[in-house]
C-alpha cells in the first residue's frame, strides 16, 4: 500500500509549481556605462581627478551622463621617418599634417608632411633646389605653426640666438615664400613660439592680412626684461619691434610656453609668475600684456604652463606640479578668475614632463604628458575630458604606445631636457575633432612620432565617435 506521505511527496513538487508558480530567473544587472561591445583596451583608462579610478566606483556612474559620457577609445602612432628635436605639429583644415625634423647648422630645419592621416610621410623642405640645404641653412630651435584661421603653415627658425626667420605656405606645404627676418634688442633670442589670431573688435591697426602674428622669445633674463613679444600686421613680412610679454618687473621667469590665439582676438602665452603659474593676455594684438595667476597653491617645477583655447574661447591650462603631476585648471573669463586646480594624471603614474594641451568644442579639451611608473620606462599619454566643466569631469586616458614599446628608458627623462623631447611637445587637434600629439621615439633614435585616436570622442562637431583609423606602432618607425 502507498502511504499518503509518499503521495505528497510525489504531488509537492507540482502543486508548489500551481500555486506559487515557478522560480523567475534573476534579473540581469542593467547596462553600465563602461559595457561596450569591445573589451577596454590595456592602454586606455578612465578616470576622474586626482588619480580616482572610475570603472570600480559605481556610487558615481550617475555622473556619467549628457557630455560627460564614456566613449570606447584606442590611442596609436604613426613614425615620421626622420628625428625631431622639440617637436611642433599642425594640421589643416584638409587635413594635412606637419611635423618638424632638426637638422641643425648646415641642413636646418625641414619639414615632414602626411596627407594620409599619419600613415606615411615625405620632406617637403622647403630647400635650396638640388640640395638637402634648407633655404634658412641653420636653425637653433625648429618651430611650426598652422594658422587655424587661414591654413597658412609658419616654418619659424630661430638663427643663431638672435634673429627669427618667418617662412610661410598657402598650398599645404607645396611652396614657400622667401624667410622674412625678426629681430629684437636683447640676446639671447631662445626658445621662440608663435600664434595668430583674427584682430580684436575695434583694434586701430590697419590689417593687411585677415589675422595677426604674434611671436615671443626667452632672453635668458628674469624681472624687467624677461620674455619678449613681436607683432606683424602684414602677414609676417614685417615687425613692430619687441616689447616685454609681462607687466613691467612681474616676471620671476624668463622661458615661455607655446602661445595660443583665441577667437575673439586675445592672445595668451603660459609662464610662471612670482606667485606660481600664470597666464599673460593681451587683448590689442600682442603690444601690452597683463598678467593672471592660476594658482598659488601648486606651484609649477618647469617654465611650460601649457594654454589651450577651446570654441567658446575658454582657456584651458595645464603644467607640472612641484609633486611631478600634471595640474589642470580653466578660466571662462579669459583669465580673470580660474577653477581650483587638479591633479589629471593617470592612476598609478608616479612622475610626469613635457605637458602640452589644446581645446576643440566649447568644455572639450585634450592634453598629454610623459609619465612613468615608479622609475620605469616613459609612455606618452593623452588625457580626454568631454566635459571639463562638469562637477566631476570623466577624465579618459590613452596610451600612445604599448607597455613594451616604451618611448625612453632614462629614468629621469621629464625632469629635465631629454633626447627628441628637448623643452618641450605639442598637440593639436583637426577639423574632424581627432587630437595629434607630438613626440619622440628616443629608444630607435629619436624618431619624431605623432600620436592619434584609433577611434574615441570627437573633440569638434556632435559629440559621437571617431571614424576609425588604422593603428600604426613601432612597425611605422622605419
Amino acid at each position: 500500500m502507498v502511504s499518503l506521505g509518499m503521495i505528497l511527496a510525489l504531488l509537492l513538487p507540482s502543486l508548489t509549481g500551481c500555486l506559487w508558480g515557478d522560480s523567475p530567473e534573476p534579473e540581469p544587472p542593467p547596462p553600465g556605462p563602461f559595457d561596450f561591445e569591445e573589451q577596454i583596451p590595456l592602454t586606455t583608462y578612465y578616470h576622474y581627478a586626482n588619480q580616482t579610478n572610475v570603472t570600480d566606483m559605481q556610487s558615481s556612474w550617475a555622473n556619467l551622463t549628457d557630455n560627460n559620457t564614456p566613449f570606447w577609445s584606442l590611442a596609436t602612432y604613426y613614425g615620421i621617418g626622420e628625428t625631431t628635436f622639440e617637436p611642433t605639429i599642425g594640421v589643416t583644415s584638409q587635413g594635412s599634417l606637419f611635423m618638424t625634423s632638426w637638422g641643425g647648422l648646415g641642413r636646418g630645419t625641414h619639414i615632414i608632411r602626411s596627407q594620409d592621416q599619419g600613415k606615411s610621410w615625405e620632406d617637403i623642405g622647403p630647400v635650396w633646389p638640388g640640395t638637402s640645404i634648407g633655404v634658412t641653412p641653420s636653425s637653433n630651435d625648429p618651430y611650426l605653426y598652422v594658422d587655424p584661421y587661414t591654413d597658412r603653415l609658419v616654418k619659424f627658425d630661430m638663427h643663431a640666438l638672435t634673429t627669427m626667420f618667418f617662412e610661410y605656405s598657402d598650398n599645404e606645404g607645396n611652396s614657400f615664400s622667401p624667410p622674412f627676418p625678426a629681430t629684437g634688442a636683447y640676446t639671447p633670442q631662445d626658445h621662440q613660439t608663435i600664434a595668430s589670431a583674427p584682430p580684436p573688435a575695434g583694434f586701430p591697426h590697419p590689417i593687411l592680412h585677415p589675422t595677426i602674428y604674434v611671436f615671443c622669445i626667452n632672453t635668458g633674463a628674469q624681472g624687467p626684461i624677461g620674455a619678449q613679444c613681436d607683432s606683424s600686421f602684414d602677414g609676417g613680412h614685417t615687425w613692430e619691434g619687441q616689447v616685454p610679454g609681462h607687466p613691467a618687473s612681474s616676471q620671476c621667469a624668463g622661458l615661455s610656453a607655446h602661445l595660443v590665439g583665441a577667437s575673439d582676438g586675445t592672445f595668451y602665452r603660459g609662464n610662471p609668475a612670482c606667485e606660481g603659474p600664470a597666464a599673460y593676455r593681451s587683448l590689442d594684438g600682442g603690444r601690452t600684456w597683463t598678467e593672471h595667476v592660476i594658482a598659488t597653491t601648486t606651484p609649477s617645477s618647469s617654465h611650460e604652463i601649457a594654454l589651450g583655447v577651446d570654441a567658446g574661447n575658454n582657456v584651458h591650462a595645464l603644467w607640472i606640479g612641484e609633486d611631478l603631476m600634471p595640474w589642470y585648471s580653466n578660466s571662462k573669463d579669459r583669465g580673470d578668475t580660474w577653477s581650483t586646480p587638479v591633479n589629471v594624471a593617470l592612476p598609478g603614474v608616479t612622475g610626469t614632463g613635457f605637458p602640452t594641451i589644446a581645446g576643440g568644442a566649447d568644455g572639450r579639451v585634450v592634453f598629454a604628458y610623459i609619465g612613468q611608473n615608479g622609475n620605469g620606462p616613459w609612455s606618452g599619454y593623452m588625457g580626454i575630458m568631454t566635459d571639463a566643466f562638469a562637477d566631476n569631469p570623466l577624465i579618459t586616458t590613452v596610451a600612445i604606445n604599448a607597455p613594451d614599446d616604451p618611448l625612453n628608458e632614462e629614468e629621469d627623462c621629464g625632469y629635465r631636457r631629454c633626447g627628441g623631447f628637448g623643452d618641450f611637445i605639442d598637440i593639436v587637434i583637426d577639423v574632424e575633432g581627432r587630437p595629434w600629439v607630438a613626440m619622440a621615439h628616443d629608444v630607435s633614435g629619436q624618431i619624431g612620432i605623432a600620436g592619434t585616436l584609433v577611434t574615441g570622442p570627437a573633440l569638434r562637431g556632435p559629440l559621437q565617435p571617431l571614424p576609425p583609423i588604422e593603428a600604426g606602432g613601432p612597425d611605422t618607425l622605419g
